[in-house]
């Protein structure tokens, strides 16, 4: 009942121009109709506790049923991230405002919410005169990169910036991040974060794996925006696959598609200093066990964006290509 009460949940927040785009992908690639198709998709979600897209983004159509059993879908990770970050403990990772006060020794940047600058108004001189040139606007509870604005400090004075916030939907504004050089001359056009996955085994931190996101002519770098994700090696802190889309009729890329940097074998800068920033911050508020922590580097090393609680599956299991379920059993 539960899953079929999932169900209906995947087609009431479908993609409905990307399911179009992923059947008539499978349509000119197999021959399989759509109703054999839509068969198969209610199945294997009501069987393997995938959603509608999933079936397609973890490639089930050309899966066995021991390979679909290792990959963890929407509905898996909803139960699973439910008892390790509980509803009443999770409010510190889904409003940004309260993140960043109490994570405030891990940033690296300016953040600022209305409440801050009204308290103290030379903080909104020293965000105008960051040095990037460039502010950016955030909803406290978006997600995916969602309800993102960026815009130059010149367009702003002192009063207008907070006119701005009074008037808008946005709950921060904050210091435009200048990432490191290394990751600047891979994708200019946003941040490329790194995404580290954090699970606490009673006070022990460990890791269930690392990717970079990686930008391809957008102002963000997030998979649901079209970007790439590649897997990191954990020991070396170097992309060790290619990066991937979270869209199938899209190919693997070895290199940057613009900018023809090397996707494989590039070194993360700071990795030791990441993975301790990483461990420190897990341990900090441990009611929540599992965490998928956005880090930024900069010329002078990393600092948080944020953490989630209700982490990407996709970023987790397309870079790695593979069902990664198995790491997770293990802690319910």
């Amino acid at each position: 009942m539960k899953r079929l009460l999932y169900l209906g949940y995947y087609f009431q927040q479908m993609n409905w121009n990307l399911l179009r785009k992923f059947m008539k992908y499978l349509k000119t690639t197999t021959g399989r109709g759509r109703t054999i198709t839509w068969l198969l998709i209610i199945y294997n979600s009501l069987r393997y506790n995938v959603s509608i897209l999933e079936y397609f983004q973890f490639r089930f159509f050309e899966k066995t049923p021991d390979q679909k059993r290792l990959w963890a879908g929407t509905g898996y990770m909803y139960e699973y991230q439910l008892v390790m970050n509980p509803k009443s403990e999770r409010g510190i990772l889904d409003d940004k405002r309260y993140f960043a006060k109490e994570y405030k020794s891990f940033f690296i940047h300016q953040i600022e919410d209305l409440e801050s600058l009204n308290a103290d108004p030379s903080r909104v001189k020293l965000l105008l005169n960051n040095p990037s040139g460039k502010i950016v606007f955030k909803a406290a509870d978006g997600k995916c990169g969602k309800e993102v604005e960026i815009r130059k400090t010149s367009e702003f004075t002192q009063k207008s910036l907070i006119e701005y916030l009074v008037d808008t939907d946005y709950d921060l504004v904050e210091e435009f991040i200048i990432q490191h050089k290394e990751l600047q001359k891979l994708s200019p056009s946003a941040v490329n974060t790194i995404r580290i996955f954090t699970q606490l085994d009673k006070d022990k931190v460990e890791v269930l794996g690392c990717r970079l996101r990686i930008s391809v002519d957008s102002l963000v770098d997030n998979l649901a925006a079209g970007n790439l994700a590649a897997p990191i090696d954990q020991k070396t802190g170097m992309v060790s696959a290619n990066g991937v889309y979270s869209d199938i009729t899209k190919q693997s890329e070895k290199k940057h598609p613009i900018t023809k940097v090397s996707i494989v074998g590039f070194q993360i800068p700071f990795w030791s200093e990441v993975l301790t920033m990483v461990n420190r911050a897990a341990l900090l508020h441990p009611q929540n066990r599992s965490i998928g922590w956005d880090v930024a580097i900069t010329d002078c090393g990393p600092g948080l964006i944020e953490g989630n609680h209700d982490w990407c599956k996709l970023l987790w299991q397309l870079p790695a290509n593979q069902g990664l379920k198995p790491l997770l059993e293990k802690y319910i």
